[in-house]
């Protein structure tokens, strides 16, 4: 902070009540209030006279703020920088998956230094690894009564017309899959405001023993799940990376022995491989050693039979489980395949089957932003897209604008010119199918029936592709991959 000594300058006296040293930087004196009898702030107290004996010095944890030298011990315990004790469901890279440095090659050259002959081995890989994959997967394109009244607003946007339908579209393939009932947990990843969770709790109405846990890394303004009240519903929010999360050490989960609904929508790249680890592998494994007991059988101990009666009379006996399950479901809106990490992919088997690796799972990560290169707007757009685009990449929570089209890193520009705009979307399609399918091989593999479908149009979001799991028992529709 470049300030002179405190005086006028010429410019006046400082206000009423407030504090007399002059920034120089700004031609003004400071404008904090100050304490009764003093004429200057704590922050610039060291330059008065009578102050003069006492230091002040940047704080360690956080230099934009200054502290007495004589108070910095008794600062450090109070500083609002400090860090912070860990919950208990805070275990460091709990859900990171192994890292292997001898994997991750020492050096990766974008896309557009590869020659037209190594790109041209690439693409015939990917091609190769892909034959026998169901390029068109099943729409799904579905809604919901809860979002009616809602998605009718005359009020409403375009963005928040577009949000609102892929909102109900998930919530009716949830509905669809038997997974909206009583005596659940839903736990959203990546909630952002937890809109998500807002539109399942609607349309769980007076449902008994709902609880929802939203997850979120960053602090969200604006959040909706503060707002409920409901005597049957829960909600908890957790400031926490999917990365360190251990659900079987939140209090409520371990309490209450609900089963979980995984929920998210556009979670992107890395997180939506972060969640199916923490789901299945952290969570769910945990509790099949930990033999739980059934939820029907503990249903029959807690409820007398008249309230059964009622939940059948209700038609909210097709929702009750028959056998319990720590994780009842999963259904995730893919999205933003180009930002995942080959430490974290839960596909790495399938790929390695395939007889690829770190090197192409790069690659692949990278071409699948040429899905969208057959939006391109004019120069000038794109440029404006791509700044907004760089000023938000860093925040985890970022709900997407979904609108026609999204410049991602590798733009058009940077593609190989012996493809066509056509060939590129269809290539950068592959890539995100290949990666989807490693995911879908990974869940089959812990006793899941997984499946990929549309469940928006194109033209709402081009990120449309929703992954929905149940486990191998469960009585729910079929649905295929």
């Amino acid at each position: 902070m470049a300030a002179s000594a405190p005086t006028p300058h010429g410019t006046g006296f400082p206000a009423e009540g407030r504090c007399g040293y002059y920034v120089e930087k700004k031609k003004r004196f400071c404008r904090m209030v100050v304490a009764a009898g003093k004429r200057f702030c704590g922050e610039h107290a060291g330059a008065a006279e009578e102050e003069n004996a006492r230091k002040r010095i940047l704080c360690p944890l956080d230099p934009k703020h200054t502290v007495y030298e004589d108070q910095l011990a008794k600062h450090l315990k109070k500083c609002n920088s400090r860090e912070k004790p860990k919950p208990d469901f805070f275990i460091q890279d709990i859900n990171a998956g192994l890292k292997d440095e001898t994997e991750i090659p020492e050096q990766l050259v974008p896309i557009s230094f590869l020659s037209e002959e190594q790109m041209e081995n690439l693409i015939k890989k990917l091609r190769k690894a892909s034959e026998g994959l169901n390029s068109t997967l099943k729409d799904q394109i579905m809604s919901h009564p809860a979002l009616h009244d809602a998605l009718n607003d005359p009020k409403n946007g375009d963005s928040a017309t577009k949000h609102l339908k892929q909102q109900a579209s998930i919530l009716g393939n949830i509905e669809k899959l038997k997974l909206l009932g009583p005596r659940r947990c839903f736990v959203e990843f990546g909630a952002g405001k937890g809109k998500l969770s807002h539109w399942v709790d609607i349309a769980l109405k007076d449902a008994e023993k709902v609880h929802f846990i939203l997850v979120e890394k960053v602090t969200t303004r604006f959040k909706v799940d503060g707002k409920h009240r409901k005597k049957n519903s829960v909600f908890e929010r957790l400031q926490i990376d999917i990365q360190h999360l251990c659900l079987n050490k939140i209090p409520l989960l371990s309490k209450e022995k609900l089963p979980v609904v995984g929920i998210g929508k556009h979670l992107c790249g890395v997180a939506t491989d972060l969640a199916l680890r923490c789901l299945v592998e952290t969570y769910a494994a945990s509790c099949e050693e930990r033999n739980e007991e059934p939820l029907a059988k503990r249903v029959k101990n807690d409820k007398t039979e008249k309230e059964i009666n009622t939940l059948a009379k209700e038609g909210n006996e097709k929702n009750i489980p028959e056998k319990w399950t720590p994780v009842a479901g999963i259904v995730i809106a893919l999205c933003c395949h180009h930002r995942c990490d080959w430490r974290h992919y839960v596909g790495k088997e399938y790929f390695r089957a395939l007889g690829l690796g770190a090197l192409e799972f790069h690659y692949f990560q990278r071409m699948s932003s040429w899905a969208t290169c057959g939006m391109q707007k004019t120069s000038l757009e794109a440029s404006n897209i791509s700044t907004k685009r760089k000023d938000k990449q860093n925040d985890g929570s970022e709900e997407h604008d979904d609108g026609g089209y999204r410049i991602t890193d590798d733009s058009a520009e940077s593609l190989p010119g012996f493809l066509t705009v056509e060939e590129k979307k269809k290539i950068g399609h592959l890539c995100k199918l290949l990666i989807d399918q490693g995911r879908i091989n990974y869940l089959q593999q812990k006793g899941f029936n997984p499946a990929l479908q549309y469940y928006t149009d194109p033209l709402v979001s081009l990120e449309n592709v929703l992954l929905t799991a149940l486990p191998n028992h469960s009585s729910s529709p079929e649905t295929t991959a």
